[in-house]
């Protein structure tokens, strides 16, 4: 008796869990769009046998793309944000769009507090001048303490709830912008992202990419956030305006930054690496063993689900 075949998947690049690239291949005829030569080549002469794809945030999926593949039926995603993603095409087909939310709440949460933690401590900053040899020389200057100090949370979702929990540990008092008031939390809301950075102490982005948020953190902000704040981004490169970041961090027109997302990357601006009152990671802040697994296996539950049953398990909202 014929086996039925296995459902053909395109994977747009390599995911960041290899193993979840050999999870897929076990499950379905799965072929790596940036391994062809000729991309564009490629699509046009097999993209009629696709139904699935499979992506990232950081990845995503364009429209040119999309339109390549006439019989998509469903998109998986191996991430958070989906501003990479042109859902507008896919939601125009009727075609599904899977993510991968909750699961990485907490270690990006975790990485908020780790940023804000090092930037105010300068703890990389104090690593790098005990391993210069400068501690026999000189005391390492004091810096800032993070108890009982104010937390402006930019973007109360999912991540944003995280990070207020973890400011309870520390003290400290929590308000937050949203265009909304924010489902599951009784904190104050700021009527303006002015009046937050005016107030706060700490600014801490969890609010999403696309074209809506872009530069929300611009020059006039960073000024109100003024000279004893700092700027922790944990959610997209794009939310703020980077050169103006530079120059104020250059000019000490806020105290610090905590970055672990960049306008370009994984290009970073050689002024931000040259700043000791900046701390920079490489978009890591849901990179550990435990989130990336629970991550893939969304990714493989969101495909499987809609293959058995018409939908996904956790679809990107509508738009």
């Amino acid at each position: 008796m014929t086996q039925p075949s296995k459902p053909r998947i395109l994977q747009i690049a390599r995911l960041p869990l290899p193993a979840l690239e050999t999870d897929l291949a076990a499950r379905y005829d799965v072929v790596c769009l940036s391994d062809q030569a000729d991309p564009a080549a490629f699509l046009a002469e097999h993209g009629a046998s696709f139904t699935g794809v499979a992506t990232s945030a950081s990845i995503g999926l364009k429209a040119e793309v999309i339109a390549a593949l006439p019989r998509l039926q469903v998109v998986s995603s191996f991430g958070v944000g989906f501003d990479a993603l042109d859902i507008a095409a896919c939601q125009a087909r009727g075609i599904p769009v899977g993510y991968t939310p909750d699961v990485l709440n907490d270690c990006v949460a975790d990485m908020a507090f780790a940023l804000m933690l090092d930037v105010s401590r300068g703890v990389a900053a104090s690593d790098r001048f005990v391993r210069r040899g400068e501690w026999p020389k000189a005391r390492y200057a004091p810096l800032t303490r993070v108890s009982g100090k104010r937390l402006g949370i930019v973007g109360m979702g999912r991540i944003g709830l995280a990070v207020a929990e973890r400011a309870t540990g520390f003290r400290m008092e929590v308000g937050y912008y949203n265009r909304s008031v924010a489902k599951g939390t009784t904190l104050p809301r700021f009527d303006s992202l002015l009046a937050l950075a005016e107030w706060a102490d700490y600014l801490v982005l969890t609010v999403a990419g696309g074209a809506a948020t872009r530069h929300l953190i611009n020059r006039e902000v960073l000024d109100t956030l003024g000279p004893q704040g700092y700027l922790i981004n944990v959610a997209r490169g794009t939310v703020v305006d980077e050169a103006a970041l530079v120059e104020a961090l250059q000019h000490k027109r806020i105290a610090g930054a905590g970055l672990d997302v960049f306008e370009n990357e994984p290009q970073v601006p050689a002024a931000l690496m040259e700043l000791d009152n900046v701390v920079l990671t490489p978009h890591t802040a849901s990179a550990t063993h435990e989130t990336r697994r629970a991550m893939a296996d969304l990714v493989l539950e969101n495909l499987a689900s809609f293959y058995a049953t018409g939908a996904v398990k956790v679809p990107v909202p509508a738009i």
